[in-house]
C-alpha cells in the first residue's frame, strides 16, 4: 500500500459517501451536498490508496485572514499510519500566513490536535446550529 496526496475538488458523490460513512458521519447521507461542499470548499487535500479515497481535509477561508479547517477524516483501516497528521500539517504550512487558523474538535480527537500544535481558545466556546450528529 502506497498512499498518495493530492489536491482537488473533484470527487464523485459515491467517494465521497464511502470515504465519510466509513468512519460513521452522518453527513455521508448527503453525499449530494458534500460533493458541492468539496468544490466550494477553499481547498482540499485528500489521501489515496490508489483509486481509493483513504482520506481528506478541506479549508474554508476569507482567503487572507481567516481558515476554518472543517473536515479531517480517515478510513478507518488507514488511521494510525501518519494519514491524519500529514494532511493538517499540509494545510497549516499552506495557510501558514494566515492570522487565524480555526478548528472544531470532537473531545476524543483533541489530544491528536494539540499535537499537531493546535490550543484550547481560553475564553472561546465553538458554538452551532446543526441537524448533524457527528
Amino acid at each position: 500500500m502506497e498512499i498518495t496526496f493530492r489536491t482537488t475538488k473533484d470527487f464523485t458523490i459515491e467517494q465521497l459517501q464511502d470515504l465519510f460513512l466509513s468512519v460513521k458521519w452522518s453527513s455521508g447521507n448527503y453525499p449530494d451536498k458534500l460533493q458541492v461542499a468539496m468544490k466550494n470548499s477553499h481547498s482540499v487535500f485528500s489521501a489515496w490508496d490508489g483509486e481509493k479515497l483513504v482520506g481528506l481535509m478541506n479549508c474554508l477561508s476569507d482567503g487572507v485572514m481567516t481558515t476554518y479547517f472543517h473536515y479531517l477524516l480517515v478510513r478507518t483501516e488507514y488511521q494510525d499510519q501518519g494519514i491524519g497528521k500529514e494532511l493538517v500539517n499540509w494545510m497549516v504550512k499552506t495557510y501558514q500566513d494566515y492570522a487565524r487558523k480555526v478548528l472544531i474538535a470532537y473531545d476524543k480527537e483533541m489530544g491528536f490536535y494539540k499535537k499537531c500544535g493546535f490550543e484550547i481558545g481560553e475564553g472561546k466556546t465553538p458554538m452551532s446550529i446543526t441537524y448533524l450528529t457527528t
